[in-house]
């Protein structure tokens, strides 16, 4: 029986918006169902919460107050929320659709993970704990069930504030029977329920990666509890110095002593490899609704919204049909945003091309312009084939990398790109062509006098004169060192016309000279 109890046809009746699809399972409240979201045509999830069983379980309160803080998360690693419909009878909650399966399916699959591999995976996971802490929510059931995984193999963390809505005490009551992953303060019935007890999980999930067993596990459940709130357990010599170090300092029974997700992101351990758009923390949920991208707002608009409507609805964070076709379409299409987009081809080569590591990552287009170049993953559109180790994103070169940063700023100069330097290998830019008649558009460069690359004040800003023009391109710069001693430089288009910015890939490739 669906939504209002009418056979199946009481979703589809309130869901108007979306084409109902298979049961994906049932969990306590009610059920999750696949779906179509008819303005955008991409898929999502749909779970189906009873109210009545809500109710039942005392959690009405809780269930509210977790959906209202998921509906404002944005992070590459969470599962998003879309949309919340609710009627007498059930609350529909239109979440992203996964269809990867679970992190716990793949290392049963595959056993114990190589380090590098199982390190991607918990930089992801850390990532996305570390999101939900700063907005004041806790997991308290992280476990390799419910890590998801997307097409791509990145983790995507499920299954918080709606399956995982209990009460201090209530532990194993509501955690499914899987204590294997609980702090000992949580299986204690104490009242903790901080960041600690993530990351109690977040060292048990490790260890299953590394490892491929739980580091606590026993048929007999007096056993099994005795061995968690001791500490009791053993770490194969396989494992790296590095890892042997990390773990320990997780899985400490007192958790006024175990180590904190800050300390976790310090460590050794954890810092290799690190994609860039992991290494900081995501910009807060009102600075990110505030950068509105200028295509999707396009394509909505198109489909009928007003635009200035729409504008301000996303600012607001307010759910509406416009501004949840909006996010659909943006998650489609940019997977992982919070940064660099080719923060990820690094690890992508160095990972030997195995798999593509980055979410869904739009190609670098000054690499269009490379004799030879083969664009793995179809201009961006078809992004879910294996791709050969001989092909790289970006320009290559054996000079030394301050000499390529030099002549890159002699390049972007010449073409009077403006540029705000990140990093010694990494900048913003932003360049607005000239047109007879409008002087204005050739935007002053403090670097005339220097080419220093050390010099940090070369920065440029001019949003007004960038204001007045729609043909204003936004791009980032990014050296990168591959495994073969060369250097990999790659240019992203981060905002304006994607014609234009081919054209300045081509003066650009023109004005180099050391590459």
């Amino acid at each position: 029986m669906d939504g209002t109890g009418r056979g199946g046809t009481g979703a589809e009746v309130i869901l108007l918006n979306y084409k109902l699809g298979k049961t994906l399972g049932i969990g306590s409240f009610g059920k999750v169902k696949i779906a179509e979201h008819a303005l955008t045509g991409h898929k999502v999830a749909i779970k189906i919460l009873n109210r009545r069983k809500i109710k039942s379980m005392e959690m009405e309160e809780k269930v509210r107050r977790e959906i209202k803080i998921l509906r404002l998360f944005m992070h590459p690693h969470i599962i998003r929320l879309y949309e919340v419909i609710e009627t007498q009878t059930d609350i529909y909650v239109v979440m992203e659709y996964v269809k990867s399966g679970e992190l716990f399916d793949y290392i049963v699959e595959k056993g114990r993970l190589q380090e590098d591999e199982a390190r991607r995976f918990f930089q992801q996971i850390i990532s996305g704990v570390e999101y939900c802490h700063r907005n004041m929510v806790v997991h308290r059931d992280l476990k390799p069930e419910n890590l998801l995984l997307d097409s791509k193999c990145n983790v995507k963390i499920a299954d918080f504030g709606l399956s995982n809505v209990m009460r201090d005490g209530h532990f194993l009551k509501t955690s499914c029977g899987s204590p294997n992953y609980a702090a000992p303060e949580v299986i204690s019935g104490k009242l903790y329920a901080g960041p600690e007890v993530d990351v109690w999980s977040c060292g048990v999930i490790l260890y299953a990666l590394l490892c491929g067993t739980l580091p606590f596990d026993d048929e007999n459940i007096p056993n099994l509890f005795k061995k968690i709130k001791g500490g009791i357990y053993t770490l194969p010599s396989h494992l790296s110095a590095l890892a042997r170090d990390l773990i320990p300092r997780m899985l400490v029974v007192d958790p006024m002593k175990r180590m904190t997700i800050r300390e976790i992101r310090e460590h050794p351990w954890f810092q290799a490899r690190l994609p860039r758009y992991l290494a900081v923390p995501p910009p807060d949920t009102m600075q990110q609704a505030k950068k509105i991208d200028e295509d999707i707002l396009q394509e909505v608009v198109k489909m009928g919204f007003d635009k200035k409507h729409l504008v301000e609805s996303l600012y607001n964070r307010i759910q509406n049909e416009a501004t949840v076709a909006y996010y659909l379409l943006l998650d489609n299409r940019f997977r992982a945003t919070s940064g660099y987009l080719g923060a990820e081809f690094q690890e992508t080569m160095d990972c030997g091309f195995s798999r593509m590591t980055s979410c869904e990552t739009p190609t670098s287009a000054i690499a269009h312009c490379l004799p030879g170049y083969m664009d793995p993953q179809g201009i961006g559109s078809r992004p879910h084939y294996a791709v050969e180790r001989k092909w790289a994103l970006g320009l290559q070169s054996r000079a030394h990398p301050r000499e390529i940063m030099t002549e890159v700023l002699k390049a972007l100069q010449e073409l009077n790109v403006c540029w705000k330097k990140i990093g010694h290998y990494n900048m913003k830019c932003r360049w607005l062509p000239g047109f007879p008649g409008h002087p204005e558009s050739m935007l002053n460069n403090p670097m005339h006098h220097s080419h220093s690359f050390g010099d940090e004040s070369a920065i440029v800003e001019s949003d007004d004169v960038a204001g007045k023009s729609s043909n204003v391109v936004k791009f980032e710069v990014q050296l990168y060192k591959t495994r073969e001693e060369k250097y990999l430089l790659d240019l992203q288009r981060v905002q304006g016309p994607q014609l234009l910015f081919l054209d300045l890939c081509a003066a650009f490739l023109a004005q180099l000279r050391v590459l």
